[in-house]
């Protein structure tokens, strides 16, 4: 019976890991990274020559009809030809207005923010999977409870019953040991609902049904004051980080619009070859240009552009402003939540000793006829009620402590050294920084590990 019960146990740790290899939405935020990595490459890829082709196989055909000199009659006559032509044009842009080494700026900028939502989605699984953890062992705890109340009351009930056959005691009092038995029966039916549904939440975070959990024998380490605390969050927290880049990306994008204004210098080369089908003629011959090109008149468009940029970033600063405050709202509540579960822990452990204490006193006396068979039950129902609300506080405490990790943005696989698959959120990237070409060699390396990422 013991290995069988420790080879079923779970620890919150273990639990944790499991949410994390299980959560999709991990899985989905790590492709919205890789998308954002895609960016960057596209924008260093407007920097480089572009490099087309085209051609076409074209039949002219038609009818003339003029008038003989000699004769002075209508002469018509019909022709056709039959070509085919190929054209290799390559284009580079020399001067934008300096748009295109922007985007590249602005695009790393999207890059480092969604690296940030990144952890911030992991946070949320892994205080899920905290909270499912917690609210099993409540359920677990509770309905364990429940059923030794019921046991105890079955006893008070045969007891008044006993003590009523032989006059000790009236029928009152056994009608009031058979309600709150069925009290409690009710009492037992909704805790073993709350248990069903505590379980499905942990199947649905964790990726399947819990055994027997472990209660987490220590908290995690958190920062000593509040302020400290709050520092920490606005300093680290993965939304204040990813803030701050979407504001750099945004001021960015202010310079890109402006930049728009700027006349456009671009090389152009292009090489054709035309051939008849009729005959041998042919053609063949290219150009090379330097072309410049600007805008004059928009009807206002690129004004509108360069406000609405500015519009966007002073939401994106205004933004940030308010996550601050956000951020060291959410902590000092954490840490409000964190003290009052600690308080009722203690509050109610004492509230434990002492009702146990006066119910078995109140049992023993009415052995004696000294109390009724409500008094009785009124001291067990009190010391169901402390006990009941011990769990719970005990509960409270640890998803309190790890609400307050979350807040200052430590609650990550790395942070509570999980047994996870490392995941480098620069791996990718720095196989399309650079824009490789698909028949490259890095091209294939990437194209390799698309695979891989398809069969997983």
């Amino acid at each position: 019976m013991g290995t069988a019960v420790s080879v079923q146990a779970e620890t919150l740790g273990q639990s944790l890991t499991s949410a994390y290899e299980h959560s999709g939405l991990i899985e989905q935020n790590r492709a919205v990274l890789r998308a954002a990595d895609e960016g960057v490459a596209q924008a260093v890829a407007a920097l480089r020559p572009v490099i087309s082709w085209s051609g076409n196989v074209r039949r002219q055909f038609g009818r003339t009809g003029t008038i003989s000199a000699v004769t002075g009659q209508l002469v018509t006559r019909g022709s056709a030809t039959n070509d085919a032509s190929i054209n290799l044009i390559a284009r580079l842009v020399l001067f934008n207005g300096g748009r295109n080494k922007l985007q590249i700026d602005a695009a790393k900028e999207t890059v480092l923010a969604t690296r940030s939502d990144l952890v911030a989605i992991e946070q949320q699984v892994l205080l899920r999977a905290v909270f499912a953890f917690m609210e099993v062992r409540r359920a677990i705890e509770t309905v364990s409870l429940r059923q030794n109340n019921i046991r105890v009351i079955r006893q008070e009930v045969r007891a008044a019953r006993d003590r009523f056959e032989v006059g000790e005691v009236t029928r009152t009092d056994v009608a009031l040991a058979e309600a709150r038995l069925s009290q409690a029966q009710s009492a037992l039916a909704a805790a073993e609902g709350a248990l069903v549904s505590a379980r499905e939440e942990y199947r649905a975070v964790v990726g399947r049904y819990p055994g027997g959990l472990v209660p987490p024998g220590t908290l995690p380490r958190l920062p000593a004051s509040v302020d400290a605390a709050k520092a920490q969050a606005v300093r680290m927290h993965p939304d204040m980080l990813a803030a701050r880049h979407r504001v750099a990306a945004a001021e960015l994008g202010v310079l890109i619009a402006e930049g728009a204004k700027k006349p456009t210098v671009s090389l152009q080369g292009q090489y054709g070859v035309t051939e008849s089908f009729d005959d041998r003629t042919f053609s063949r011959g290219g150009s090379i240009s330097l072309n410049a090109e600007g805008p004059i008149y928009q009807g206002g468009g690129l004004a509108s552009a360069v406000r609405e940029a500015m519009a966007n970033r002073d939401q994106a600063r205004a933004g940030l402003h308010v996550l601050r405050f956000q951020l060291e709202q959410n902590v000092g509540d954490a840490y409000v939540q964190l003290r009052v579960a600690r308080a009722s822990r203690d509050s109610f452990r004492e509230q434990v000793r002492a009702a146990t204490v006066a119910f078995q006193g109140v049992r023993e006396e009415a052995k004696l006829g000294a109390r009724t068979t409500l008094d009785v039950l009124d001291a067990e129902q009190e010391l169901l009620d402390a006990r009941a609300s011990l769990i719970s506080a005990q509960v409270d405490e640890t998803r309190a402590a790890y609400q307050v990790l979350a807040t200052i943005g430590q609650l990550t696989a790395d942070k509570l050294q999980l047994r996870v698959p490392q995941y480098d959120p620069a791996a990718y990237y720095n196989l399309v920084k650079d824009a490789p070409a698909g028949l490259s060699k890095q091209g294939r390396e990437l194209d390799r590990v698309l695979r891989a990422l398809g069969k997983d």
